[in-house]
């Protein structure tokens, strides 16, 4: 049996066509859909151009997961990218990936997604916001004194809870995921309705515009933060080994899911601009929530503070479901620490993954804001994304024996887009964001030593 397909894992496939789909839809939407549109008005002024940049996102990440479904269907396997450049690149790309992963990206994730869970919970409980504590490090806003808020603390027991439910198994976190991905979807489509067929709105509103500076970097620091919306359409290939029918569901819950969100997510911006003018929207740090409360009031602001909370729960229950697959898979090939290979003889889940990445992620909660977190994030994970769609290409000549039961529609016109348009995301992040981008490298090369130790005790037994 092909090696890479092979899983001895005591990880059991009770993942079904309608939990796939449901990790693709309910860790994308989070909390983006309801407030990056106020850094995207911001950056390129007007309507036609957020909704330009909305496109450019979901193309992109449809792309992404044209050439995804490829690999997953082909290597269906705990980890998801971490096999795929395992089996492209070699061990050392995967272990950065998997270091990645662990330490900024998927735990950046989930600290971003419950920060913005409590931005929304203070719309109910303002003094969530009240300061506790100091930090003396210069780890706050401009290497100020960190200041640590009840809201923080919130966040990293939400984090705590939800590992808890992933780890009593892989079917429980599954049910979960269904059931709070169709209340976030029946909850936005509310919400959407409101806004289009308000009597509050009007069409004038996407005329509007305010001034910027415009340019490629404008375009693409617009674009990082609707890429930080539609982030995860990825995740459900990381939990392939527990997926019924991996070469028919995976590829159908990657496309399907993706294509379903971005329509979503501009209807939702018809919404937002139907009712709201563009400078309201660039001065809005709750959209959705000013668009309700310019239609019904308060109780519109606090349906939508309740619809962002559903929404952002199930996405951090998808993360922590996903994430935690790929530390797990990178101590089964001995390049982590050893532990965290263990499955629970009962629950059948990797459970010192779960509670190693959920406790990491907690404490990612204390390092910045929100809109730093999400650069932070997207600018570590957009390299390996690229990386991970070129694997399609090096694989069709490295691997052409290898089974392929979805081909990526596009070959190799579109693997090769979306790699030079990560390749430009990737260098104007660092530009725009310098400070949050060097954070994410030095973390990743501080796993260096740590590959070269694992690597020669591999070689040593």
């Amino acid at each position: 049996m092909n090696s890479v397909i092979e899983e001895t894992t005591g990880l059991k496939r009770d993942l079904g066509a309608w939990s796939a789909a449901a990790i693709v839809v309910g860790t994308v939407i989070g909390s983006g859909v309801f407030i990056v549109a106020n850094t995207m008005t911001q950056r390129v002024g007007s309507p036609a151009m957020v909704f330009l940049v909305w496109i450019v996102g979901g193309l992109l990440s449809l792309s992404g997961a044209l050439s995804y479904a490829e690999l997953s269907a082909a290597m269906p396997g705990a980890g998801g990218e971490y096999v795929y450049l395992r089996e492209a690149y070699g061990p050392l790309w995967s272990f950065v990936y998997g270091w990645t992963q662990m330490w900024v990206a998927k735990s950046g994730s989930i600290a971003t997604l419950a920060t913005a869970f409590i931005l929304y919970f203070a719309n109910f409980f303002p003094e969530v916001k009240r300061v506790v504590g100091v930090i003396p490090l210069p780890l706050g806003t401009n290497g100020a004194p960190l200041e640590v808020s009840v809201g923080q603390l919130l966040a990293m027991v939400l984090i705590l809870l939800l590992a808890g439910v992933n780890y009593l198994g892989v079917k429980i976190g599954g049910e979960v995921q269904v059931v709070f991905t169709l209340c976030k979807v029946g909850l936005i489509v509310f919400v959407v309705a409101f806004g289009v067929f308000a009597g509050a709105g009007s069409l004038e509103n996407f005329q509007t515009a305010i001034p910027v500076t415009g340019g490629a970097i404008a375009f693409f620091a617009a674009l990082r933060a609707s890429l930080w919306a539609y982030d995860g359409w990825n995740n459900v290939s990381m939990v392939a080994s527990e997926v019924r029918d991996p070469a028919r569901n995976l590829p159908r819950s990657l496309i399907w899911g993706t294509a379903a969100v971005m329509l979503i997510y501009l209807a939702a911006n018809a919404a937002y601009f139907h009712v709201l003018s563009a400078r309201e929207v660039a001065a809005s740090d709750l959209v959705a929530a000013d668009m309700m409360r310019k239609i019904l009031g308060a109780a519109g602001a606090n349906a939508v503070s309740v619809a962002a909370m559903i929404s952002i729960f199930a996405a951090l229950n998808g993360s922590i479901l996903s994430g935690s697959r790929v530390p797990y898979a990178m101590a089964r090939d001995r390049y982590f620490f050893g532990a965290v290979a263990r499955v629970h003889p009962r629950f059948h889940t990797p459970g010192v993954s779960i509670l190693g990445l959920s406790a990491w992620s907690a404490l990612l909660v204390l390092s910045g804001r929100y809109d730093q977190l999400f650069t932070y994030v997207i600018f570590a994970s957009w390299i390996l994304y690229g990386m991970t769609t070129a694997a399609v290409l090096v694989l069709r000549r490295k691997r052409p024996e290898l089974a392929r039961p979805y081909r990526a529609f596009g070959y190799p016109m579109i693997p090769v887009l979306f790699v030079l348009i990560a390749l430009g995301l990737v260098l104007s992040t660092l530009i725009d964001s310098p400070r949050e981008s060097v954070m994410g490298l030095g973390l990743v090369a501080l796993g260096l030593p740590f590959y070269f130790y694992w690597n020669r005790r591999r070689r040593g037994n």
